[in-house]
């Protein structure tokens, strides 16, 4: 199996939390928070974990936030690799009003890095990179950094003969989108990301899979993919377009289904799979995600049942 990388510079120490109902201006007592690791690239390592693979997660970690995120990584098992944040490490907050079910999130920010803190992190990133193996930059960049900085760390580790898996949004995506000398082996969306690049709706999956195509061809990725929610997701790199269908499932959280993706889909590169495989492997890990409670993300008896129940086509 090829070690895969997963990289988190902006990771958070999530709380979740339920009230009876949500008031201005009053005590609200709240019932024992659930803590867990946020952030996209922890997320997937937690992922490949749950399914029975294994990775290593570099993290920037900084301040007494930090030092906890560090002790509950480490009792989840997963094998990490701290890196020194240049502040406290952020934490999340997320409560449930039970009489309407609606989900409130609070979002402290991050350290600001400087340009200092982020030259070294991208070195450390450099020097974990493995001859054949897979970096995964899942999640948003550190506070202060530019938008090209995972563009920056493609060129970091072209060298090495990994291969990169990006899973971003806002500004960071669109400079990949625009075309890169050193573009990843992978870039995935969803379809609102999509259709904000684009600028304009993708109403069908043949709109999604143009759009990819349109990606790979002015050197965004080798190969995009964009996730279209319950109609699945469609693939493309510059030779065939791919749909993979999401399966029928009664969803309960879709937090984490898109980590379980990217943990499903690199995990079996990994493996030596082929593309339509891990393809359809990524949906299978999405829809598990979607059939547990807030950030369980994928189980692996729901992977398994459900890999039967997803297909790849043609377009």
């Amino acid at each position: 199996m090829h070690e895969i990388l997963t990289v988190t510079l902006n990771p958070a120490f999530d709380l979740a939390t339920s009230v009876a109902k949500i008031v201005p201006d009053a005590k609200l007592r709240c019932a024992p928070p659930e803590q867990d690791p946020g952030g996209g690239g922890l997320n997937v390592s937690r992922a490949i974990h749950q399914l029975g693979g294994t990775s290593k997660a570099f993290v920037a970690l900084g301040g007494d936030t930090g030092s906890a995120l560090e002790h509950l990584l480490r009792r989840t098992g997963l094998q990490i690799i701290v890196h020194e944040a240049p502040g406290e490490t952020r934490q999340s907050l997320a409560v449930t009003d039970l009489s309407t079910n609606e989900q409130f999130r609070f979002m402290l920010p991050g350290p600001d890095w400087s340009r200092e803190d982020i030259l070294r992190a991208r070195a450390a990133i450099c020097e974990c990179a493995q001859q054949d193996g897979f970096i995964v930059l899942s999640g948003s960049g550190p506070h202060g950094a530019a938008p090209d900085l995972y563009a920056r760390i493609c060129e970091d580790v072209s060298d090495s003969g990994a291969e990169v898996i990006l899973d971003t949004s806002g500004p960071a995506l669109a400079h990949l989108a625009a075309g890169q000398d050193n573009p990843p082996y992978l870039l995935r969306m969803d379809s609102h990301e999509a259709e904000t690049l684009a600028r304009r709706p993708l109403n069908n999956r043949g709109d999604s899979a143009a759009f990819a195509e349109r990606l790979v061809k002015q050197g965004a990725a080798r190969m995009v993919i964009v996730a279209r929610g319950a109609d699945g997701s469609v693939l493309a790199d510059g030779t065939r377009k791919l749909r993979v269908n999401a399966a029928d499932v009664t969803v309960r959280s879709r937090v984490g289904a898109g980590d379980s993706f990217v943990a499903g889909f690199v995990m079996a590169l990994a493996q030596d799979h082929p593309i339509e495989e891990a393809f359809r492997r990524g949906s299978a890990a999405a829809s598990a995600a979607c059939m547990t409670e807030g950030t369980q993300l994928c189980l692996p008896q729901d992977f398994e049942a459900l890999l039967e129940k997803t297909e790849v086509e043609t377009l």
